[in-house]
């Protein structure tokens, strides 16, 4: 429990991390004189208080503006489901799809019709639980260690395994969207983890949000140019989507859907 992790223990740990800093679980045990469990039980403590972020080897600081995959489900789901109609445009029969991270990503998947007759690949067990029944789809799930601010496995054996892969179309997960930072993430492996799916996928496209557009966020994963279409909201700022089609991106509006999901 929280509430367990000795002040002075506490203290430190969180001071690394306001500042910042990873911390290591083998470090911090040696620092302490305690064993690595003890220190991985205090930083699952503080991950659960969403006071840090737990990866392989210890912990992370919670960037300003991540939220973690289950918060963002089921939030504007009639906007999300307007940028999937708008995405399933663009998917060709019999291809290998591959859906990143994401909740817009999920109503994609979602609303996929049944006459594609799809391959998905994806990383993310929220996605992946979502297609788990459809008898419709060859479903091709990634491994490695689960992330769960990310939704889904982002490290090295997960690069590894789209490395394998000829994807057809990637649907690419999107912290944030602009004309002049490009594509970002707010963490630098699932940064990564995208930066290798684009480059192993013949098109690449990223359903974008409103909240979305303009903004940065810390890791670069590659510029609007490189995308084959971004879709858009329906009422997306006119000067935002003018800033991305003079960096050259390719852009699609939804079609408005009102809160009950009808046209």
């Amino acid at each position: 429990m929280p509430n367990d992790i000795p002040s002075s223990r506490r203290d430190t740990i969180l001071a690394r991390l306001s500042l910042g800093e990873p911390v290591h679980a083998g470090a911090l045990a040696k620092e302490f004189g305690v064993s690595e469990d003890a220190i991985r039980r205090d930083l699952r403590g503080l991950a659960a208080e969403g006071l840090c972020r737990r990866v392989y080897g210890g912990a992370l600081p919670v960037v300003e503006g991540a939220r973690p995959m289950a918060e963002r489900v089921g939030e504007d789901v009639h906007r999300k489901r307007a940028l999937a109609d708008a995405a399933v445009r663009v998917i060709e029969p019999s291809s290998l799809v591959f859906m990143d991270n994401g909740s817009s990503n999920l109503a994609l998947v979602e609303t996929l019709p049944s006459y594609l007759n799809l391959t998905i690949a994806t990383s993310s067990v929220t996605i992946a639980a979502a297609l788990q029944h459809r008898d419709d789809i060859d479903l091709l799930v990634v491994g490695g260690m689960i992330d769960r601010m990310v939704g889904g496995a982002v490290d090295g054996t997960a690069i590894e395994a789209i490395a394998r892969l000829n994807i057809d179309l990637c649907v690419l997960g999107a912290c944030a969207v602009s004309a002049e930072g490009g594509v970002s993430a707010y963490d630098p492996a699932d940064a990564s983890f995208k930066r290798a799916l684009n480059a192993h996928s013949r098109s690449t496209i990223v359903l974008a949000t409103n909240e979305k557009l303009g903004q940065h966020a810390p890791h670069r994963v590659l510029g609007v140019d490189a995308l084959t279409q971004i879709v858009v909201e329906h009422d997306a700022d006119a000067d935002l989507v003018r800033d991305l089609t003079k960096a050259g991106a390719t852009i699609a509006r939804a079609d408005p859907q009102d809160p009950r999901g009808q046209r």
